[in-house]
């Protein structure tokens, strides 16, 4: 029976990753998720050139997953990871370089077979009130929630077309990378949250924006949707990390899949253990 971890949003926290590597090294889990919001926070961007986080990636991650690669040899787990909207997308070529010397898995808009089932990952949210947009889409239509920003309005760290950030959509995106693939064995590593779940509450109770009262539901309808039609076997989720405690819940269903949400709003690791072949019997630990 393989043990998985899953984890997100952790943003450039070395405490919060130390806690996670420390755990990898006394559990040995087969298969590690990250989920996102990986990197210091790229929110405070004022443009695309300038105000970039300092190089985490080479700097603590690959350092500290060789020195653990080093210790647990042949038991050092399959590692995939995605980024959030919180990443600045300048930094992916990094992650994608590495991915070459086997320290992990970078499955944004990918397919990955691992044991008996496919890892799909993907990174993208609807339009939020932040200004950088690397990571966020447009979510069934060309619609934005009152207080947040279109695609089209924000900074970017990597070129990006403008008909790319004026028409797609995650609606789309999800059709395009999933196609006619069988999802019952599938692991779907998103960021976001599906729409109208336990996961995705936000905490704008009471909040209006030029007389409009702002949605505490902050998902996307694009993956409940794309959940909903596909019934994929378990969907990774954070991003909202305030929704487990304003809920008091982790994890959801829809359907046969069950979602689980490693975001958490306090400054704990938030580290869910899961069987992908016993997802039932899922915990969570604040470490």
């Amino acid at each position: 029976m393989p043990t998985c971890f899953f984890v997100s949003d952790l943003h450039g926290s070395s405490e919060q990753y130390q806690s996670l590597f420390n755990l990898i090294s006394l559990e040995m889990p087969d298969a590690v998720f990250i989920g996102g919001d990986i990197l210091p926070s790229g929110s405070t961007l004022k443009n695309t050139s300038t105000n970039l986080p300092d190089d985490f990636i080479n700097r603590f991650l690959i350092r500290e997953l060789e020195r653990l690669r080093n210790t647990l040899k042949d038991r050092y787990p399959y590692i995939f990871i995605i980024m959030g909207n919180d990443d600045p997308r300048s930094e992916e070529i990094s992650l994608l370089s590495e991915t070459r010397q086997e320290l992990w898995h970078y499955v944004h808009n990918r397919r990955i077979q691992w044991n008996k089932f496919q890892i799909f990952g993907y990174s993208y949210v609807p339009p939020t009130p932040f200004m950088l947009k690397d990571w966020e889409r447009y979510d069934v239509s060309r619609y934005v929630d009152p207080g947040c920003v279109s695609p089209e309005t924000g900074y970017y760290t990597v070129p990006v077309a403008e008909n790319v950030k004026r028409y797609s959509t995650i609606k789309q995106d999800l059709e395009k990378l999933t196609g006619r693939y069988d999802l019952s064995n599938t692991i779907f590593l998103f960021h976001s949250p599906p729409y109208r779940t336990k996961l995705d509450r936000a905490a704008l109770d009471g909040k209006m924006i030029d007389h409009a009262p702002l949605d505490i539901n902050v998902g996307s309808i694009a993956i409940r949707e794309f959940i909903e039609t596909r019934q994929p076997a378990i969907t990774l989720h954070g991003h909202i990390h305030e929704s487990a405690r304003l809920t008091g819940a982790w994890q959801d269903m829809i359907g046969n899949t069950y979602l689980f949400s490693a975001a958490h709003d306090g400054p704990e690791l938030s580290l869910i253990r899961f069987d992908p072949e016993y997802p039932q019997n899922a915990t969570r630990e604040l470490t």
